[in-house]
């Protein structure tokens, strides 16, 4: 079973996010609310795929923290993120990321790009 790291740090938002993923017959891994608990728990789990939020609870946004989980790995990356200003997908886009998706999401738009990052039909 594929293993998913929810990177949100409104705990809300990560809860309805977990039950989308079980509700897609995977395993959540982890959930964690900051950037440096994104690079650690990446790192420490090796998860299948991370649904990164882009602004975080610390100083270190999820792009920035995707490009330090880049250094070591090329886990697919699905973005979820209340901005959708230009500037953070031009700057999302060197971190190689399969969608980008703003809020609110609806669970057939999850399961589309989780089946793009796993290669799978939706």
């Amino acid at each position: 079973m594929k293993k998913v790291l929810i990177v949100e740090d409104d705990m809300i938002i990560a809860m309805v996010l977990e039950r989308m993923i079980v509700k897609l017959n995977y395993t959540v891994l982890d959930k964690v609310i900051t950037g440096e608990e994104a690079v650690s728990s990446a790192t420490q789990h090796k998860p299948d795929l991370i649904l990164m939020d882009i602004q975080l609870k610390d100083g270190t946004d999820g792009i920035t923290a995707m490009e330090r989980i880049r250094e070591n790995s090329n886990v697919p990356v699905i973005y979820i993120t209340g901005n959708s200003d230009q500037y953070y997908k031009n700057r999302a886009k060197a971190t190689d990321f399969v969608d980008y998706l703003v809020k609110p999401i609806q669970m057939s738009d999850l399961e589309e790009s989780i089946s793009k990052a796993f290669g799978e039909k939706a």
